[in-house]
């Protein structure tokens, strides 16, 4: 079947254009919340430390309540449970808001961002499970799903910033803050009132996994694990592209090679989805996880700011497709009974991961330069593949 077709079968499938275009809606606030925030608190409080340390909080509070509100989806259903959280979420983000102009002291204005991450709907774990019956299991079908969805988080990450840059020339951060407090609700109402989400019944199981939830299971330990360095390259990168910028050229040069390293992730994705099949997954997963730190070494040697676009679209071309294979792999390992809660622990990796490489790339940077910083960034992704291949039986894989 060719890539068009591929796509256009499963944009063709009942219910499926109208989901999606929802849970673009509900998630749309990743890419609105934290930098409303920073623009926000630095106009308000006048530093740019305090809105970094409340937007840290916000970030850590998502990473860590995913798990446990992907448990209670497992337990008691899609509605029940991501109606009230975007509520609550909106509602925190009314909060930092308010306390904001209370002057409140930044440890209170913490625990206020903290709330709002916390209560972030976790609409793509919740919606990850649904490709495999509203297609079939068709094995052509689905990885391309998969793919279909990361392209689509490169575009939230994408148009989110660009909502919040215009909200904020024509009204203020406020306004890109309640614009993210509208979408999520509309967003999550629309998604939970779909057909595909309202078929969709908790497992008898659920809830019932123990306190380790869907981590007992081995092969999720390792797709954790593997994240974790994975995340720490992503946000080693974002710290270093402006410390290059502002090297070689100017730091408004930072932005262009960020969205151009997205826009590499999208076309990967494009390029999976259509070619996905050849392969068994686990060895799918395994040789992207080795292929994305060889993008990332061309970074460090490039010469000049007008040699970075090309590699930084090189540097994001295995993004998407090594994220589309591990969310697949998810669904294989995944313990009964709590398919939900699996898809949320990856997505905490990745943010613990991320907030790791922000911090070590600022201190490498300063401590050595741009060039080391890269290098290290991609050292880690390879520890991530490295680390993913020794548990490779975990995956069902035991020869390479």
């Amino acid at each position: 079947m060719s890539a068009r077709g591929r796509y256009a079968r499963i944009l063709g499938t009942p219910h499926v254009p109208a989901m999606m275009l929802a849970a673009v809606v509900a998630r749309l606030p990743i890419g609105i919340d934290s930098l409303a925030i920073v623009l926000f608190l630095r106009e308000r409080t006048g530093s740019y430390a305090a809105a970094g340390i409340v937007s840290a909080a916000f970030a850590l509070g998502g990473g860590a309540g995913a798990p446990l509100a992907g448990r209670l989806v497992d337990r008691f259903g899609h509605r029940r449970v991501l109606v009230p959280l975007s509520l609550v979420h909106a509602g925190g983000l009314a909060l930092v808001v308010g306390l904001a102009f209370l002057d409140a002291p930044v440890g209170v204005l913490v625990v206020g961002g903290l709330l709002a991450g916390v209560a972030i709907p976790p609409i793509s774990a919740t919606m990850r499970p649904l490709w495999r019956p509203l297609l079939d299991d068709d094995p052509e079908l689905v990885p391309a799903a998969y793919a279909m969805d990361s392209i689509v988080i490169e575009l939230v990450f994408v148009i989110g910033p660009l909502l919040t840059a215009v909200a904020t020339a024509l009204l203020s951060p406020v306004a890109a803050i309640a614009l993210a407090a509208v979408f999520v609700i509309a967003g999550t109402l629309a998604f939970t009132a779909s057909p595909p989400s309202r078929a969709w019944r908790p497992s008898a199981e659920g809830g019932a996994e123990g306190w380790l939830g869907a981590l007992r299971s081995p092969g999720l330990q390792t797709l954790v694990l593997a994240t974790l360095p994975l995340g720490f390259s992503f946000g080693a990168i974002e710290v270093t592209l402006p410390a290059f910028s502002d090297d070689m050229a100017t730091r408004a040069w930072a932005g262009v090679l960020i969205a151009v390293w997205s826009l590499g992730s999208a076309a990967g994705g494009l390029f999976y989805g259509a070619r996905v099949g050849s392969m068994p997954l686990e060895r799918t997963f395994l040789r992207l996880a080795f292929l994305l730190p060889l993008t990332y070494l061309p970074l460090a040697a490039a010469p000049t700011v007008w040699a970075m676009p090309p590699l930084c679209l090189l540097a994001g071309v295995a993004i998407a497709p090594l994220l589309a294979s591990s969310n697949q792999l998810v669904g294989v390992v995944a313990p009964a009974g709590a398919l939900t809660e699996a898809y949320t622990w990856p997505i905490t990796a990745l943010v613990i991961g991320v907030a790791a490489g922000n911090a070590a790339a600022g201190a490498l940077v300063e401590a050595a330069d741009w060039r080391v910083s890269f290098l290290v960034g991609a050292a880690c992704a390879c520890g991530g593949g490295a680390l993913a291949f020794a548990r490779r039986e975990t995956l069902g894989l035991a020869r390479v």
